[in-house]
C-alpha cells in the first residue's frame, strides 16, 4: 500500500531543498532591508533634531535645516496627485468599462506599460524641454509636478484597472437590470467596491513621488526658501499659490546636493527622514486597504 497519500506525504529531497532556498532568500531580503535602514539611522539619526526639521539652511544664522525642502516635497506631492489621480482613474474606467476590447485598447495598455518602464531621467529631460522651455514654466514646482504626473499615471491607471476587474460581473448586471445607468452603476457600485485597490495605487504613486530625484533635478530645481508671510490673509494665500511657479528642491534633491558637498552627516539625516516617510506611507497603505475592505 502506498504511503504517499493526502494524509501522509512522502518528503522528497528536492522539496526540502526548495523550501530551504525560499527561507534563505526571504531571510536575505529582510536582512538587507534592516541592514540598510539600520546603517542609515546609525549614520544620520544624530543629525535629526527639532532645529534640523524646523529651519532652513542659512550661512548667516549658522543653521542647516530642511524645512524648506519638506514644504517643497508637500507641494509636489499634493499638486501631482491632484493632477494625476483624476486622469489615471478616469482612464482606467474608460478602458475597463466603456472601451470595447480590441487592438486599440491593447495598444493603449501596452503603451501604458511601456511608459512605466522608461527611466526617470528621460522624463526629466522631456519635462525640462517641453514644460520648462516650450511652455515657459522654467525651473518650478509646477514643472516638476507635471513631469511626475507622466511618471505616476501608468501606476495609478494599471492599479485602478486591476481593482475594477476584481469586482464581479454580477454587480454590473444586477445594477443595470434594476434600471441604473452605467455611470450611476460605476459611481455607486464599482468605485466603492474597488476603492481599496485604487487607494493602494495612489499611495504607491505617492511613494514614488517622495523618492524621485533624477526627474526633479532637471525640472523643479533646488531652491529651499520659505514663503515670507505678512499680516494680510489674502496676500499670504497669493504667496502660497505663487510658490508653485518658483524653483523648489525636494528632500531627495537636497540629499543629493549634500552628498556632492561632502556633508555626509546631513545627507544621512535627510535619509532618515525619507525612510520614516516611506515607512509611514507603507503603513498608511496597509491601514487604508484594511479599512476600505471592512466597509
Amino acid at each position: 500500500m502506498s504511503r504517499n497519500t493526502l494524509m501522509v506525504k512522502r518528503k522528497r529531497p528536492l522539496d526540502t531543498l526548495l523550501k530551504t532556498a525560499i527561507y534563505i532568500s526571504a531571510t536575505v531580503a529582510v536582512a538587507v532591508l534592516f541592514g540598510i535602514i539600520g546603517y542609515v539611522f546609525f549614520k544620520g539619526f544624530h543629525t535629526v533634531s527639532w532645529t534640523f526639521l524646523t529651519t532652513v539652511t542659512s550661512a548667516l544664522k549658522q543653521t542647516a535645516g530642511i524645512l524648506g525642502n519638506i514644504v517643497n516635497t508637500v507641494y509636489i506631492i499634493v499638486l501631482t496627485l491632484l493632477i494625476a489621480t483624476p486622469i489615471g482613474v478616469g482612464s482606467a474606467i474608460y478602458l475597463n468599462e466603456y472601451a470595447k476590447p480590441g487592438k486599440i485598447v491593447s495598444l493603449i495598455e501596452f503603451t501604458t506599460e511601456t511608459l512605466a518602464g522608461i527611466p526617470s531621467i528621460i522624463f526629466g529631460l522631456f519635462g525640462m524641454v517641453f514644460f520648462g522651455e516650450t511652455l515657459g514654466l522654467g525651473y518650478s514646482i509646477l514643472t516638476g509636478s507635471l513631469t511626475l504626473t507622466l511618471m505616476v499615471l501608468p501606476l495609478i491607471t494599471r492599479n485602478t484597472q486591476e481593482a475594477l476587474r476584481t469586482v464581479p460581473d454580477s454587480y454590473r448586471g444586477g445594477a443595470i437590470g434594476l434600471g441604473a445607468t452605467k455611470w450611476y452603476m460605476i459611481r455607486t457600485i464599482l468605485l466603492p467596491s474597488s476603492m481599496s485597490g485604487i487607494v493602494t495605487g495612489v499611495i504607491l504613486a505617492l511613494g514614488r513621488i517622495v523618492g524621485e530625484s533624477a526627474a526633479l533635478l532637471f525640472t523643479a530645481g533646488s531652491a529651499y526658501k520659505l514663503p515670507q508671510f505678512v499680516n494680510s490673509f489674502t496676500e499670504n494665500l497669493g504667496k502660497l499659490a505663487s510658490k508653485v511657479t518658483e524653483s523648489g528642491g525636494t528632500l531627495t534633491i537636497e540629499m543629493y546636493l549634500q552628498m556632492q558637498k561632502g556633508q555626509y552627516d546631513t545627507a544621512f539625516g535627510i535619509g532618515c527622514v525619507l525612510i520614516i516617510i516611506v515607512l509611514a506611507l507603507n503603513l498608511l497603505t496597509k491601514l487604508a486597504a484594511r479599512k476600505l475592505k471592512a466597509v
